[in-house]
């Protein structure tokens, strides 16, 4: 396992800024990574370019006091210019080839792939882990890609030796049977963001997955 990615399994939640309901990034990141969270990833899809560069910093300072990695969604320039941990990017995003040629070495890059084929052309591409899913029906997403299911994290765990975390729709109810099926890790946004107490809900993730 990259040493730069936590020891699996592990939860590996995603701060969408369109779900905070008005809670500060930074003071959110902070109460993940105090309850254990180790990689962090900021997710702000309709933020302006500013906003988006002044909550990356925010968010990549809580991160580090605390001792977690940050890792930008989407957003290579940003990743670069705050000094990120990491950048994840979906197809729809630059080119993983492209993003590293921006982000340099040695950031994490991460691809979400929603297939076995998109899995395997992924083999050929510079990222240090890939994600599948989504694994259930997801409410995080406007336009999801159809759900995969437990039967293709079993086959994308067979089909690479990358790290492997997926995603969609985990919760702390079927966290346990995604890890079982393969997944080195798990991404969760809901289940952890409209949870009323941040640490109790990631506590209670990690202990589902035995993390």
């Amino acid at each position: 396992m990259d040493p730069r990615l936590p020891r699996p399994p592990f939860v590996y939640p995603i701060v969408d800024v369109a779900r905070l309901r008005g809670r500060d990034v930074a003071a959110v990141v902070d109460a993940l990574a105090r309850a254990g969270a180790h990689l962090i990833q900021l997710r702000a899809k309709a933020v302006g370019d500013r906003r988006l560069l002044e909550l990356a910093r925010e968010a990549m300072a809580a991160g580090r006091a605390a001792g977690a990695r940050l890792v930008i969604n989407d957003r290579a320039d940003v990743a670069r210019l705050v000094g990120a941990d990491g950048l994840h990017v979906g197809q729809d995003d630059l080119a993983p080839a492209d993003a590293r040629r921006v982000i340099g070495l040695p950031p994490l890059l991460g691809l979400s792939t929603h297939g076995l084929a998109q899995l395997a052309a992924a083999e050929a591409e510079p990222v240090d882990y890939v994600a599948i899913g989504p694994v259930f029906t997801t409410g995080s997403k406007d336009n999801p890609d159809p759900v995969v299911g437990l039967e293709i994290v079993r086959r994308a765990r067979a089909a690479t030796a990358r790290p492997l975390v997926a995603i969609g729709g985990i919760t702390r109810a079927n966290a346990r049977s995604v890890v079982e099926a393969g997944a080195d890790g798990v991404a969760v946004i809901s289940d952890l963001l409209d949870a009323p107490d941040l640490g109790h809900a990631l506590g209670a993730l990690r202990a589902a997955i035995g993390g």
